[in-house]
């Protein structure tokens, strides 16, 4: 029933057409791109049709056999998760709302309390494989984009990348703040980074510009915490990202 919720939601024209219009102008034709995270593929769907590489990584069953099974062939599946370090880990899974599920320690106690959450419930646990972002550019180069949504495990796989990247997403929860702010200052750790939300999935910038960690940081904090969640992205300014961020037209 999570798949086919998740299918209902994820995988129709309504969300696919705008974030394939969003990935087009983003990216260029042959780039590397890591899609962690992958759920039902709408991303790594759309990051391909703009012409990018793909290397998707998804560890949670079912998603993992559905993407085998119906992912373009040219989209490279790792089937196992980003983190620290490569190991073996225990997942919460919540059946019903699949996109929850996280490897995170005590983000099922955080999440459960906070706006939005009522009503999920984290049923069953799933060993999965954890490998890093430094072993996946070993093995696949320097991607110019990496995507990454892992309900609250976002500062460990980034704990993993010891380069920047020329742009990185995030997603970020309003109701778990501190975790938004904790991935900020890992960011801005790796690299000079600038940010720009993009609210649920509008598939548009919402600043006209890019603006430093504290600036993002105080947006942050003026957020309600039962606001819609989305996708924080960070550009590396003078690189050939920040060029095409810069020309994605904003709401």
């Amino acid at each position: 029933m999570g798949l086919v919720r998740s299918l209902v939601i994820y995988h129709n024209p309504v969300i696919r057409t705008p974030m394939r219009r969003f990935y087009r102008d983003l990216l260029r034709k042959g780039d590397l791109v890591f899609d962690i995270g992958a759920h039902v593929g709408t991303r790594a769907r759309a990051m391909r049709a703009a012409g990018a590489r793909v290397v998707a990584l998804e560890p949670q069953a079912p998603f993992s056999s559905f993407l085998r099974l119906t992912l373009p062939r040219d989209i490279r599946l790792v089937e196992a998760a980003a983190g620290a370090e490569e190991s073996v880990a225990e997942m919460a899974v919540s059946s019903r709302h699949p996109t929850v599920s996280s490897l995170k320690s005590g983000f099922v106690q955080s999440a459960g309390a906070a706006p939005g959450f009522e009503h999920v419930r984290w049923d069953r646990t799933q060993q999965v494989q954890v490998t890093t972002l430094d072993r996946l550019i070993r093995e696949e180069g320097l991607p110019r984009y990496i995507k990454i949504d892992v309900e609250g495990f976002e500062l460990e796989v980034l704990s993993g990348l010891s380069q920047p990247v020329e742009m990185i997403s995030v997603e970020y929860l309003p109701g778990l703040p501190d975790l938004s702010r904790a991935v900020i200052d890992r960011l801005l750790e790796l690299g000079p980074y600038r940010f720009n939300p993009v609210q649920g999935e509008a598939a548009s910038f919402l600043w006209d510009d890019w603006r430093d960690g504290d600036a993002t940081k105080d947006w942050l904090r003026s957020l309600p915490a039962d606001a819609v969640s989305g996708d924080l992205y960070a550009r590396l300014p003078g690189t050939a990202a920040y060029d095409c961020a810069l020309a994605v037209p904003s709401t």
